[in-house]
């Protein structure tokens, strides 16, 4: 019987265009009220602006959010965090990180990108990762996000896949 050869493929994701798209969508506040129905007041806004801030206490682009200590500052609550979608994998890496050392829950919504590098280190099997729909209709936009979302839901261990219809 003739041996058979394993040859792994160099796997390259598609070629990404950082900064060349809108990144500073505010999440709808119909959807917001549905959110913390389901898992509570949030308590912070970790990527926000003044104008479009989902909680009173909030990191703007000044504060630099991904060089503060969330879980210092936060110890339990709900964290919300719609990021700049060009880097991701960056906010994906800190929200597995600094879950481990909170109570409550951080909530990451993001493209379902999940034959990505960044879901695949710091998504998959790291939150409970809930496929949305229907899509999302930003705020100041007319029509649905052209790309489905997910709500990665890192909290004390809970992970797993599953569709939320968030509208009923």
């Amino acid at each position: 019987m003739p041996e058979i050869e394993i040859v792994e493929k160099a796997r390259k994701m598609p070629e990404q265009k950082p900064g060349q798209s809108r990144q500073n969508y505010g999440t709808p506040w119909e959807f917001i009220k549905v959110v913390e129905n389901r898992f509570g007041k949030i308590v912070c806004d970790l990527a926000a602006s003044k104008e479009n801030a989902k909680a009173p206490n909030f990191y703007d682009a000044a504060t630099n959010s991904l060089q503060q200590p969330w879980a210092e500052h936060y110890k339990d609550g709900v964290l919300w965090l719609n990021p700049p979608f060009g880097k991701i994998g960056e906010w994906a890496a800190k929200c597995a990180e600094e879950s481990l050392k909170r109570h409550g829950s951080i909530l990451l919504l993001v493209p379902g990108s999940i034959g990505s590098n960044w879901y695949y280190n710091f998504v998959h099997r790291k939150a409970m990762v809930l496929a949305l729909s229907p899509r999302l209709v930003f705020e100041g936009e007319t029509s649905s996000f052209p790309k489905d979302l997910m709500l990665c839901v890192y909290s004390n261990g809970l992970n797993g896949f599953d569709t939320w219809r968030w509208d009923e």
